[in-house]
């Protein structure tokens, strides 16, 4: 990958080297304009977030389960979308723009085609087939496929690790526990755990099929393919637990699993979160509609009507395409993009980021107490989600972004005529974030040392990602916002702590591991504001070796780039294609610590100068951000109309100003 980007353009190009102040106002102000022009009558901004061709694929087969049929054209379009998005180098799908095949993917992708009326005999569906056996077949796929497969009838249950009902009512002190995995997890899993209990068929009312996607007979299938990260001894213990629970799992009591369903069902309705979804996330919404089926709930029930209609608002349908989402990051996108025209500057950039900030205002978590609260039961709520509304799953990493926003607004511009107070806000998600710290000092994204490693190695979590450990990038994002607010290491416990958290986890070359964006590019920019915002000195070795590092992996054309590649099982950088999101995490991460006159940070400006499109915006197809490292990855279309704006007018502000000193948390 390496020399494949060295061959884009030689360093030495004179046009790589320099730029204009000029030119950067100009590509500053065409880039305002446009993503001002975003903004809904409200004020906030929401942008699609794409993943791979996995989502839109389980939305045609979730759709065939229950004989319903999707909005006249749409399947055509899904259909459009996944043909295009068929890799021509090796014939499957890809997690990624132009990854490697991926076997789950590629087993849902040929599937929904299939389903849609595609002949397996076309060509597409040909080099679909082939390169799904030539890899084991639609057997090699993981867990999830798995599961869709048995409720198809595609292969046994035995094929499925065992996830008994009963789980519900394990008390809290048992290995495992809804409190001990992750949110997403949590939401995914309790309606499994009512479908594997009750086993139903698809209805299938087409009766397709993909047998001969397998090599050898779906019958014989019994044993799950095991996961790249799974380490002695748990794989055993765990498989030795999985085959107990096989043997006896028919006898289970009827009395004791009545009742655990009907706790899940419980458990379920009370977060179902309206038309925003159970979770707020695409999986645990199906799985939803398909629990409520199962134990009797008739298709006008109003819980199934709006579980239904929450899933039908994460598709997209464009002139000739469509996909679905698998959710939507208003909060996330509106407060970013406030950051960015904040930095731009102008009453009209500047009228814009307090609309959008009036509009996330109301959207604090203030009145809900949400799983998070297992662990941290004596604190106050007072976060924001991701989503337009997902109470019980509040986020640390939002609620910092939303807060740095606020106080950035009123610092700004002071309490001048129609700009409103945000300080009771702020207050309350500080307390709220404050309250949330990991004992090891650290901040993970919703809940508290949700850090049990062993469960990462249940059959069940053969993606490695069950757990919400505190990461580098989450708490970077909170050592800024406590920072941005006044507080230093000395006058705050809490700081401190996460700062040395931070320090701790710098790897060896110098960067940090970014766990929510792709990905130590990502972790450093993060790490190396909060730095700065927390005031360590710019001489120390930890930030000279992150800025050397990060001086060395820019590419030849002046940009930066990160493949996905780069979260192998021992993660380690791999060098990508430059994007203009990730190019702009580096130059903002270099001028975060004093190097605006770095000659890396002028020819980065310089790339992002030169690749601007003439609609202000970057084109970026590449995935720059991450759901779960090595299964799933994501797409955000705002962020190559945001970050590239904010790192350009940092550069504008700091050369204008001639100070080194950037006063933001971010």
């Amino acid at each position: 990958m390496r020399e494949a980007v060295k061959k884009i353009e030689a360093l030495q190009r004179p046009k790589t080297q320099e730029i204009s102040l000029d030119e950067v106002e100009r590509g500053v102000a065409s880039a305002t304009r446009a993503l001002g022009a975003l903004a809904q009558a409200d004020g906030h901004i929401c942008f699609e977030l794409e993943a791979d061709a996995t989502i839109p694929s389980e939305y045609i087969l979730f759709h065939q389960f229950r004989a319903t049929a999707p909005r006249d054209g749409l399947e055509a379009k899904i259909g459009n979308y996944l043909r295009r998005t068929q890799s021509r180098q090796h014939g499957g799908w890809a997690l990624v723009h132009d990854g490697p095949f991926d076997i789950s993917a590629s087993v849902k992708a040929y599937f929904a085609l299939k389903m849609i009326g595609d002949d397996i005999e076309a060509p597409h569906m040909r080099r679909a087939r082939e390169a799904i056996l030539s890899r084991g077949g639609a057997a090699s796929a993981n867990v999830f496929t798995r599961f869709l497969l048995a409720l198809y009838g595609e292969v046994p249950w035995r094929a499925v690790p065992v996830m008994p009902v009963e789980v519900m009512l394990l008390p809290k002190w048992f290995p495992f526990h809804l409190d001990k995995v992750s949110y997403w997890a949590r939401c995914v899993m309790v309606p499994l755990f009512v479908l594997q209990a009750t086993k139903p068929r698809a209805r299938n009312p087409r009766g397709i099929g993909i047998q001969e996607l397998f090599v050898k007979p779906p019958e014989h299938v019994a044993d799950w393919p095991g996961s790249p990260h799974a380490t002695w001894p748990w794989t055993p213990i765990f498989g030795s637990v999985d085959r107990v629970l096989r043997k006896v799992e028919d006898r289970f009591p009827k009395a004791p699993r009545r009742r655990a369903m009907e706790k899940a069902r419980a458990w379920v309705s009370e977060r179902l979160n309206g038309e925003d979804g159970l979770g707020a996330i695409f999986p645990a919404m199906v799985n939803s509609v398909l629990m409520y089926e199962v134990m009797g709930y008739g298709p006008d029930h109003p819980q199934v009507r709006i579980a239904c209609e929450a899933i039908e608002k994460l598709v997209v349908v464009k002139e000739h395409e469509a996909y679905v989402q698998p959710c939507v990051s208003p909060v996330w996108d509106t407060a970013l993009a406030g950051h960015a025209l904040l930095e731009a500057g102008g009453p009209d950039a500047e009228r814009k980021a307090r609309a959008g900030l009036d509009w996330l205002k109301p959207r604090q978590v203030l009145d809900i107490k949400g799983d998070w609260a297992a662990a941290k039961p004596n604190v106050r709520p007072g976060g924001w989600a991701f989503q337009y509304a997902n109470a019980h799953y509040p986020d640390l990493d939002d609620t910092a972004v939303v807060v740095m926003a606020m106080d950035r607004a009123m610092k700004q511009h002071g309490l001048v005529a129609g700009m409103p107070d945000y300080k009771a806000a702020i207050a309350r998600a500080r307390e709220w974030v404050e309250g949330l710290q990991s004992k090891d000092g650290g901040w993970a994204a919703f809940d508290a040392d949700n850090n049990h490693m062993y469960l990462n190695h249940i059959p069940f979590s053969d993606h490695g990602a069950l757990l919400d450990p505190p990461t580098a990038d989450v708490t970077a994002r909170v050592v800024s916002m406590l920072s941005q607010l006044g507080e230093t290491r000395e006058s705050s416990k809490a700081l401190d702590r996460g700062v040395d958290y931070l320090l701790k986890e710098q790897e060896a070359d110098g960067s940090w591991y970014g766990r929510w964006g792709m990905n130590f590019i990502y972790g450093t920019w993060s790490v190396l504001c909060a730095l700065n915002a927390a005031g360590v000195d710019h001489a120390s070795p930890e930030i000279r070796k992150s800025v050397a590092w990060l001086a060395s992996i820019q590419n030849p054309d002046g940009g930066w780039g990160e493949d996905a590649s780069s979260y192998k099982i021992n993660p380690a950088f791999e060098a990508g294609y430059s994007t203009a999101s990730q190019t702009a995490w580096a130059l903002l991460a270099l001028m975060a610590v004093g190097e605006n006159d770095n000659p890396a940070v002028t020819r980065g400006i310089n790339y992002l100068s030169r690749t601007q499109g003439a609609d202000g915006f970057w084109n970026e197809e590449r995935y720059t951000a991450t759901g779960f490292p090595r299964v799933f990855y994501l797409r955000y279309h705002g962020y190559p109309k945001f970050f590239p704006l904010w790192a350009m007018a940092r550069y504008r502000n700091l050369k204008r100003s001639n100070s080194r000193a950037v006063a933001h948390g971010m």
